[in-house]
């Protein structure tokens, strides 16, 4: 229908009432242009090519940008372990069976048609390296011949040689690892994991907003805003993709980031424009008020959201800058569909918005009312304020204390997925018996002579190192990429541990500058999955702090101006960083030291993926501006009309509690999806930001700020007004607009 001429389009409004304003007027228009910017977001992304590369930061990002800038790709190298089922039973030098399997083995590569270059066979006095040092295992290297564009098909020629052996000696382990299997094995699971989380994530949400809306109309606008959003960020990241690097990992970020906060902001808006609705107020001021007040602190807390996530481009880093472009965007869209797409369908459909009222449900009142039960806790806190608070603190720095020590660093691509995938259990046992074996050290050298022999001494000594040192594999292979030379050493160690760490000093400090010492005119630099690990924490180490600075000072400046109280800014500054504390404190005890290992799925290598921490802290920075905003503008509202401050934080935090639970139930439950995902840095990314919802809408909300508030009296809001009777404030802990401005806003207090 078409709405009627009414307030929106009169008069001087803030901005987010005349952009309702219109899209309401021009409902069909503004639906429809945000039908075709999805659509031509996906179409242009989909068409826009493969996007920038992301490198490593440092010595690594360095030899990686070098190999980028050769006229052929760096072929891609496969390992095969042949070895007893039962390990220790045989010594392959003197296992008839083994030996045989390997013979195969190396004839069917070769009879792949020059799929297979490169065959290494652990048979031989050539091929003595290729057996492990403990005498089980023996293995066979080769490269998957290209060009690039018949390498899938060349590698697939390979797998069915490998299965062809497999077949032949079933009581042999006949096992494939390397640069193209692994990474086949890590982006079929992203696939499979976000195709899941997909079509998980829609009917949980729907289900849930169906308990708080009671009508299914109303409960699937939310979830189809919030999935067109995604749709429209992922496509236009495709395009900003090919100057700013974004890996894998964007995608699901933008997909847990954008559901989370897409619905949020529509359950905002909704539930306000409802409640107006049952209040008696016409269709047209139902969305002036939502508009007004839910409307603005969409904008609000989108534009701090935003702005927090920048903070990420301080660090200079591919890996950060690809997640805050996705998150920014997705946000950014979030925000114009809820203000603009939303108040255009609710103008469409009117009253219908209740349509299809689920029984039971459908009759619940649409009004949000004082929760007892937050309403009770807060007495609760509100006559021992000191108590209640110092009990809260002492729980969540027990919850944080494990973050203390929190080691840094990424699984790769053995330890990220698990081991029932058959390439990632491949390639741990290949690094359990040729240590570096499935990811060795890539020493990219380059300069005049490089691959014309120049480089042959210094190869020859590294191997007399490699021979002499414990730390290095003596597995060591070379191969041309255009001009330059690529010398693959493998790293004792599990890829993530000290022993890897230390050996890669060893080959950076110790066994290159004496391997090159006399090769004027070449540089060389060390990059691969070990190489990348050290050289991000580095970068990290130097540029975090600046980060946390930013993220610190804007959430005070936003928090002051919007209230006009710096102690209460600081007070939610400081209980914000507790529930972070206490969400990575609880992410260590789950994932570092594997106490949820059982439960979800995974075995614990020992740390922390390094881009976690900071990308949790500014993202939870943002988005808990929504509670705060919510409950603290309650709060506030009713000690300005009058009331005690002990009474405004028992109806503060009582009033608001039924949209803030809601929100936290949707992002616990959106967030938590990634729990199941195979990754296991999506695991930790999962339970760290439930985690932290979790505990700042319930210890925060209901103890922690209800005592602070208390214990600060009438000292937090400083001056009250003189006028006895302010404006209302809805049911959601929002502001509603002044009488003097529009008395058609006006809601009765519930």
């Amino acid at each position: 229908m078409t709405p009627p001429t009414s307030p929106l389009g009169e008069g001087h409004r803030p901005l987010t009432v005349r952009v309702a304003g219109w899209s309401a007027r021009n409902a069909k228009k503004t639906i429809g242009g945000w039908l075709l910017l999805v659509v031509l977001a996906v179409l242009i992304g989909g068409a826009a090519g493969s996007g920038a590369q992301t490198s490593d930061p440092g010595e690594s990002g360095r030899a990686q940008k070098i190999i980028r800038d050769q006229d052929v790709e760096e072929p891609y190298q496969e390992s095969v372990l042949v070895e007893a089922k039962n390990r220790t039973s045989a010594r392959f030098a003197d296992d008839a069976r083994l030996q045989q399997a390997a013979r195969d083995l190396v004839a069917n590569l070769k009879a792949t048609g020059g799929a297979a270059t490169d065959v290494a066979s652990p048979l031989g006095a050539e091929g003595t390296e290729q057996i492990s040092k403990d005498g089980h295992s023996g293995l066979v290297g080769l490269t998957v011949a290209g060009p690039e564009e018949q390498v899938d098909a060349h590698f697939e020629s390979v797998l069915a040689a490998v299965q062809k052996t497999k077949a032949a000696h079933p009581d042999v382990r006949i096992a494939e690892a390397g640069d193209l299997s692994l990474q086949t094995a890590v982006n079929d699971a992203a696939d499979k994991d976000l195709a899941k989380a997909e079509l998980t994530s829609l009917p949980l949400t729907l289900i849930i907003l169906l308990v708080v809306f009671g009508a299914l109309v109303a409960a699937g606008i939310p979830v189809l805003l919030a999935v067109t959003s995604v749709l429209a960020a992922l496509g236009l990241l495709g395009v900003v993709g090919n100057f700013i690097p974004a890996n894998s990992t964007v995608s699901s970020v933008v997909l847990l980031i954008g559901m989370a906060v897409g619905v949020d902001y529509s359950l905002f808006y909704l539930r306000r424009e409802r409640e107006e609705r049952a209040a008696g107020r016409s269709a047209i001021e139902a969305l002036e008020a939502s508009a007004r007040t839910s409307g603005h602190a969409v904008v609000v807390s989108g534009i701090t959201v935003m702005l927090s996530v920048a903070g990420l481009f301080i660090t200079g880093i591919d890996v950060f800058n690809g997640m805050a472009v996705g998150t920014v965007l997705v946000v950014g869209l979030a925000v114009l569909g809820s203000v603009t797409v939303l108040p255009a369908t609710l103008s469409l459909l009117g009253r219908r918005v209740d349509a299809l009222r689920i029984p039971f449900l459908g009759r619940r009142r649409t009004a949000a009312t004082e929760s007892r039960t937050w309403s009770a806790i807060a007495r609760g806190v509100v006559r021992r304020p000191l108590l209640m608070g110092a009990a809260a603190v002492v729980l969540l720095l027990a919850l944080a204390t494990p973050a203390l020590h929190m080691k840094l660093s990424d699984p790769g691509q053995t330890r990220s997925l698990p081991r029932s995938i058959e390439a990632v259990d491949a390639g741990v046992r290949i690094q359990e018996a040729f240590p570096g074996g499935p990811a060795p050290a890539s020493v990219v050298v380059w300069g005049e002579g490089a691959t014309t022999g120049k480089a042959d001494a210094a190869v020859a000594e590294l191997r007399r190192e490699a021979a002499d040192s414990p730390a290095l594999g003596e597995q060591i292979s070379t191969h041309k990429v255009g001009e330059a030379l690529v010398i693959k050493v493998p790293l004792a160690g599990s890829g993530t541990d000290k022993v890897s760490t230390d050996a890669l000093r060893t080959l950076r400090d110790d066994a290159l500058p004496k391997a090159f010492k006399d090769t004027k005119g070449l540089e060389y630099a060390v990059t691969g999955s070990i190489a990348g690990q050290h050289d991000f924490a580095s970068a990290l180490s130097g540029r975090a702090p600046w980060v946390f600075a930013f993220v610190l000072v804007l959430a005070l400046v936003v928090l002051t101006l919007a209230f006009r109280a710096p102690v209460v800014a600081l007070v939610s500054i400081a209980l914000n960083l507790l529930s972070i504390g206490a969400a990575y404190g609880l992410v260590v005890l789950g994932f570092q030291n594997g106490g949820l290992g059982g439960l979800l799925g995974f075995d614990s290598y020992g740390g922390i993926v390094s881009w976690l921490p900071l990308f949790m802290f500014v993202i939870l920075f943002g988005l808990s501006m929504d509670y705060h905003v919510f409950i603290l503008s309650r709060v506030r509202e009713l000690w300005q009309r009058g009331d005690s401050a002990k009474d405004a934080v028992v109806g503060g935090v009582g009033s608001s509690a039924g949209v803030v639970t809601s929100a936290a139930v949707v992002m616990i439950s959106v967030f938590a999806l990634f729990a199941t995902m195979s990754g296991i840095e999506y695991k930790m990314l999962g339970v760290g930001m439930a985690a932290a919802i979790a505990i700042d809408a319930t210890i925060v909300r209901g103890l922690l700020l209800p005592a602070a508030l208390t214990l600060l009296g009438d000292r937090a809001w400083g001056k009250r007004p003189e006028a006895a009777t302010p404006a209302p404030v809805s049911a959601t802990g929002e502001l509603a607009a002044p009488e003097a401005e529009s008395a058609d806003l006006a809601t009765s207090r519930r």
